[in-house]
């Protein structure tokens, strides 16, 4: 019962780490650009929920429903990020675009720290609901939310790409660049959207994030973003699928090397984990060895 309950531990902090590796792996598969300033676009979400919570209290309303404007702060963080920061480099060399990303998510932590101090602030209590009882095994209301938000919103997404104008848009901008331009697609807007779609996920992540570890700080997003870049990696980074697998799968072993071995070890675990994927299988998972033609 003890390691079924570790299991379900770890497929909750596996979704957070899900919904982040979809904005890594979104980004990545049609810009072809790694945005390490996305695990920051977390912490903004977590503080715009932290002060919305007097607003929505005094009028009657949940806590989780502050993840409304952590929504639309950060999907409009994302689009001036993409504007100012990415695209006068989008045909620079990667070495700028990965520079570039550091410094925004430098710039980030930095700021909020100069404006409200590193000190860590609490969270309240996002769900008040009871928990799942299953036998002698008691599941949090949260748990369960944080599994089933992630689940349904990665439908919403693999439906989005491979069913919508926009979708289409997408994918064919990351097949081919030049080609997209050339049949009218507009390739600024659908980079753009892109940003915004993973800032908005990140964000949903944030509201998660608190309500499993409900306290907020700048530097919150710094480690959680490169567990979901590592995710990504894993699962086979540009591949949907990938970013929720790799995502579950960190998740379950943080959880189980925290419960059944050492919780300093946890971290060395994820890294030694992305380690050995990139020694026996570099594409990750479910990626795809692909050959190019001198």
């Amino acid at each position: 019962m003890e390691f079924l309950l570790q299991i379900i531990n770890g497929l909750q902090i596996g979704s957070i780490y899900a919904l982040v590796s979809l904005g890594y792996t979104m980004v990545y598969g049609i810009a072809q650009l790694i945005n390490f300033a996305h695990g920051d676009i977390i912490m903004v979400g977590a503080y715009v929920s932290l002060f919305s919570i007097p607003f929505f209290t005094k009028l009657g309303f949940p806590v989780w429903l502050t993840v409304i404007p952590a929504v639309a702060v950060c999907v409009i963080l994302g689009m001036i990020t993409e504007k100012v920061a990415y695209r006068p480099l989008r045909n620079s060399p990667r070495i700028s675009n990965l520079i570039t990303a550091i410094g925004v998510s430098l710039f980030l932590e930095n700021i909020f720290m100069k404006i409200f101090t590193p000190n860590t602030r609490a969270f309240p209590k996002v769900f008040n609901e009871t928990p799942f009882v299953i036998k002698n095994l008691h599941i949090n209301f949260g748990t369960v939310i944080t599994i089933g938000v992630t689940l349904i919103l990665f439908i919403i997404l693999e439906y989005f790409i491979k069913k919508t104008k926009y979708g289409k848009a997408m994918i064919a901008t990351s097949e081919d660049y030049g080609a997209a331009m050339l049949v009218g697609i507009n390739v600024n807007k659908t980079i753009q959207l892109t940003f915004a779609i993973g800032s908005g996920l990140a964000a949903i992540a944030s509201i998660l994030y608190v309500s499993a570890y409900p306290q907020v700080q700048p530097l919150m997003g710094a480690m959680l973003g490169i567990k979901a870049f590592v995710a990504a990696i894993l699962g086979g980074i540009g591949l949907l699928p990938g970013a929720v697998l790799g995502g579950f799968i960190l998740g379950i072993v943080e959880s189980l090397t925290r419960a059944y071995l050492s919780s300093q070890l946890a971290d060395a675990f994820v890294f030694a984990i992305l380690i050995i994927v990139l020694l026996v299988k570099p594409t990750g998972i479910l990626g795809k060895n692909l050959k190019e033609k001198v």
